[in-house]
């Protein structure tokens, strides 16, 4: 398709996706823009802007993190393995809800810090929460 088609039609194109070899299927998403593996949540790095087809980097993008929008609604943070940018895109009703979890628990289960920094900051606050430094 020409670039900047996918910004006004429904991509409705079956694809392989690159990292885990699955064929994918638009339908099943809920959405009428499949733009990520629902297996292992990868996708290509083909937009700039959602549905324009302007990057000519063609890398993988790897999820990397979830956020939720204002609605609530949850959204996979992508990072391209060629070149690093970032992009968002909204999950889609068939993703591996496992895979979701995994990488929305990940900050948790790696804190960038000992987690025996949290037994001791907490013996150090008191009831309301604060630390007793003073």
């Amino acid at each position: 398709m020409k670039k900047g088609y996918y910004k006004d039609h429904a991509c409705e194109e079956t694809f392989t996706c690159d990292v885990c070899g699955r064929t994918i299927k638009p339908d099943g998403a809920s959405s009428d823009h499949r733009n990520h593996c629902p297996y292992c949540l990868s996708s290509k790095h083909l937009d700039i802007e959602p549905g324009d087809r302007e990057a000519d980097c063609g890398g993988v993008m790897e999820p990397i993190g979830v956020w939720v929008r204002k609605n609530g609604e949850w959204a996979i943070i992508h990072r391209c393995k060629t070149c690093g940018a970032l992009s968002s895109n909204r999950i889609a009703a068939d993703d591996n809800p496992m895979k979701l979890m995994s990488i929305a628990m990940k900050p948790i289960a790696n804190p960038p810090f000992p987690l025996e920094r949290i037994e001791e900051m907490s013996r150090m606050m008191d009831e309301e929460g604060k630390l007793g430094l003073d």
